[in-house]
Order: structure tokens, then C-alpha cells, then sequence
């Protein structure tokens, strides 16, 4: 096998775990963004896309919110108040604080609010985060829950509720029916001393409380333990259907909508997943970028790497280190005194064997050498036995100078 055929091979290789990793259904890094998500056009079951189309088919008005709970204020497709806003938790987008304060001024107004959270039930897309924030929950409704770890429910089935009383909520309900399993933890609900719940209905098998309502101004807030009670999947079961119409009839007001939040669930105003996926722009953006990929893969990518060959050093690089090496460590004093012993030395060699006056007297009597030159010498000599610094190259410089004027 060539080089070329490896390197496609390696190439295919590569693209394949590249598809398993980010494109394939199953096997992503993060198996949450293909769990299907409670939105208004989730047609899966787990969301309420079929809910949507039964209401508009009953002839009311359906909206799908995503943008934060800021715009209820100010929004004009909808009316003022006799609106009803349906929340489930958990969510994929954090509640702001000034959003959650608009939310009930917004209340206060007259509309109703739908909590759907799942306490009681654990559909795949509120395991995959984690479960129900209780901060969440509490911002919203203003009930405290606390999560009770390590408590194992002994019989693992479905959540079904019965009327606590009788309540216009219930007007032809005999039972609701949650339609996802319940979570392994358990939960205590707590009301806070300045506030005031109703409790409308409570889980058969336990008899805890699962479906609150309590009243925000001119408004209401209905709060359910069970995450899956309305979805499309869980319409059927029991007297789903009719326990949601009888919340919608009860709050809903003539021009008033039924509101979904979709943007706490990942659907915002400027981003449409089934529209981007259908556009044919990106799958033939996509086989350019592969064919591009490939050709340079397999044309314009180099096999072998060239050897490096070292050059040897030559003398001058050798004489180069080496100074270098000695003007580091060297003191000044001591190469200036070894420079002048050198340059005396070569004046002996010189000097006639009738000259009694030694090296200095040579140069003295030299006819050729320039009386600064050899005061400078002088001066340069006496400093270095002094210990005193010396500019080395100057030094150098001028016995070179002399050692010619002599030769």
C-alpha cells in the first residue's frame, strides 16, 4: 500500500469518527441536544405540537413565545390580560431576575400562569439536565421545594392524580395520568408563611399533593407536580384532555391566547433548527468543504518529513563561541594584562641583545611609533595592574597598530 492510499485511508477514518462524534443521533458528545424538548412544535409526543393544533382547531389563539418573559408587557398580538402562559420545567435557559419580575407584574394584570414541572415524573428530556431546578420552580411560583436524596420509591409506575375536592379544574375529571416514569428521589413542598396555596389534587398511591393553584393580584398561578400531564403523549391517557380544557376554559378570557414558552425550552426568535437543516445550502456548502478536504489531504499534504541536516562548524564559529564564551566570564583587568604580556613578549623577540633598557625603552627610541600612541599604551598598562577597567578592543586595536609600525 503507497503512501497516497494510507493517508486516504487515515482520512476516511477520520471522517467516520467525526460523523459518529457530531453528527450521529446516538453517539454526540452531549446526548441532551437530541433528546426532544416540550416545545409547541416538538411532534416526538414529548412535546405539545398536537395540544397546539387541537386549541387553534377550537378556534383560539395559540402563541408560541420565544423571547424572555419581558415582551408580555409590551407584545400587541395578544391581548392585555386573560392570557394563559404554559411553563415546564426544567428548562434549557436560565430565568433572570428581571425577567421572573416582569412575569408577575404581568400576572397581576389578570393573566394565569401554568407551571408544569416535573416532580413526580422524569421524562428523558428533564433527566438529561438533571431535573427540576427548585430555585426555578420557586421564582416562579413561590413555592419552596426541597429534594429528599436517597429515597427509593417502592413501586416504579406512574403518577396518577385525583381530585382533592370538587373544583372547576375538575368538572368531569375522575383522574389524570402522568406519561413518563417517576424519578428515584423524592421531594417536601413547603408554602411560605406569607403566602397561600390550594392543593386541588394529590397522587393516588401517596396521597401527597400534586396540583397547586394560588391567586397573583388579578391573576392566578396553577402549578402542577407533573412535567408529562399535558404533553401529546399524555393527552389520551385518563381525563387528561379534559382536565386541560378545563384549566384553559376557566382562565382563558375572550381574545385572550394560550402562550407556550418555547424560548426557555431552546426555541428563540432568531434561530429555526427544522428551517436551517432544510436548507440545501448546507449540505452542498458541506460536500464542498469535503472534496476541498480530501484534495488537500491527499495532494498538498507532505508525506515525509524532510531531514534536517546540521552544517559542521566552521573556524570562525569556533573562535566566535569561544570569545564569546571568554568576554562573559573573562574580568577586563585580567585580558588586558594578559594582552600586554603577550605584546611584550613579541617586543622582546625584537629587541637587540644590546638594549639594557628593556622593552619600554625599545619602543621609546623607536623612530616610528607616535608619542600619543605610546603615552596611551602607557596609561592603558598602568591601569590594568591597577585592577582598573580597560576598553579591550581599542586596547587591542593599538597594539596592533604598534606591533606594525615596529615590524
Amino acid at each position: 500500500m503507497t503512501d497516497r492510499l494510507k493517508t486516504l485511508a487515515a482520512a476516511l477514518g477520520a471522517l467516520a469518527l467525526f460523523l459518529v462524534l457530531f453528527v450521529h443521533g446516538e453517539g454526540g458528545l452531549d446526548r441532551r441536544r437530541n433528546v426532544p424538548r416540550p416545545t409547541s412544535e416538538e411532534q416526538r409526543g414529548t412535546g405539545y405540537r398536537a395540544v397546539s393544533l387541537w386549541l387553534q382547531a377550537s378556534g383560539l389563539r395559540v402563541v408560541s413565545l420565544r423571547e424572555r418573559f419581558d415582551t408580555l408587557l409590551t407584545r400587541r398580538d395578544f391581548a392585555r390580560k386573560g392570557n394563559v402562559l404554559v411553563v415546564t420545567l426544567p428548562a434549557t435557559e436560565t430565568f433572570r431576575s428581571a425577567e421572573a419580575r416582569r412575569l408577575q407584574e404581568w400576572l397581576r394584570e389578570g393573566n394565569t400562569l401554568l407551571v408544569l414541572a416535573a416532580l413526580s415524573d422524569n421524562p428523558d428530556w428533564a433527566s438529561a439536565v438533571g431535573g427540576t431546578n427548585f430555585g426555578d420552580l420557586k421564582v416562579l411560583s413561590g413555592l419552596d421545594f426541597n429534594n429528599v436524596s436517597g429515597h427509593e420509591r417502592r413501586v416504579r409506575q406512574v403518577a396518577i392524580i385525583l381530585p382533592a375536592h370538587a373544583h372547576a379544574y375538575f368538572t368531569g375529571v375522575v383522574s389524570a395520568r402522568a406519561a413518563a416514569f417517576p424519578p428515584q428521589d423524592d421531594w417536601t413542598a413547603r408554602i411560605p408563611a406569607d403566602s397561600f396555596m390550594l392543593a386541588l389534587a394529590r397522587e393516588r398511591d401517596t396521597g401527597k399533593a400534586m396540583l397547586w393553584t394560588r391567586l397573583r393580584g388579578d391573576g392566578r398561578i396553577v402549578v402542577s407536580g407533573l412535567a408529562s400531564l399535558f404533553t401529546d403523549k399524555a393527552l389520551p391517557l385518563a381525563d387528561n384532555a379534559q382536565l386541560f380544557a378545563n384549566i384553559i376554559g376557566a382562565s382563558l378570557a375572550i381574545g385572550g391566547a394560550v402562550i407556550f414558552d418555547d424560548f426557555h425550552q431552546g426555541l428563540t426568535a432568531a434561530y429555526d433548527p427544522q428551517k436551517f437543516y432544510r436548507d440545501p445550502r448546507l449540505y452542498l456548502t458541506g460536500a464542498i468543504l469535503l472534496a476541498l478536504w480530501f484534495i488537500w489531504v491527499l495532494g498538498a499534504t507532505r508525506l515525509r518529513v524532510p531531514v534536517t541536516r546540521i552544517a559542521a562548524p566552521r573556524e570562525v564559529d569556533l573562535v566566535r563561541a569561544n570569545a564569546g564564551f571568554l568576554a562573559r566570564v573573562l574580568p577586563r583587568d585580567l585580558a588586558a594584562r594578559r594582552l600586554f604580556e603577550y605584546f611584550l613578549r613579541q617586543v622582546v623577540r625584537r629587541m637587540p641583545a644590546t638594549q639594557a633598557d628593556g622593552p619600554w625603552g625599545y619602543l621609546q627610541a623607536s623612530p616610528r611609533i607616535a608619542g600619543p600612541d605610546l603615552a596611551q599604551l602607557r596609561r592603558w598598562h598602568r591601569q590594568a595592574w591597577a585592577g582598573q577597567r580597560v576598553p579591550l578592543t581599542r586596547l587591542f586595536n593599538l597594539i596592533v597598530r604598534i606591533e606594525r609600525q615596529i615590524a
